[in-house]
């Protein structure tokens, strides 16, 4: 299973709807990074994703993007094959 990176905060609702979508998925581990919790971590993500808002996940080197991202991408049927590469 490839590594699941997620930045978030600790009261966030999209990104428990997320972490519930991936574990549906087959993901055991996500690693959770809280933007709230070190504001570094904010800069870095904004740096890497371009956005503001939480949840912004990684699956492997890939940025999928928001919860509505990973949503359109499970839907689309995309998102097993990305969490089995």
């Amino acid at each position: 299973m490839t590594k699941v990176i997620m930045y978030s905060t600790t009261v966030c609702p999209f990104c428990t709807r997320a972490e519930m979508l991936l574990k549906q998925r087959g993901v055991e581990e996500i690693e959770k990074i809280f933007i709230d919790r070190d504001p570094a971590q904010r800069d870095i993500m904004m740096e890497r994703t371009g956005r503001r808002t939480v949840p912004q996940i990684y699956i492997g080197e890939k940025h999928v993007g928001g919860y509505d991202d990973l949503a359109a991408l499970d839907r689309e049927g995309g998102l097993v094959p990305l969490l089995s590469a």
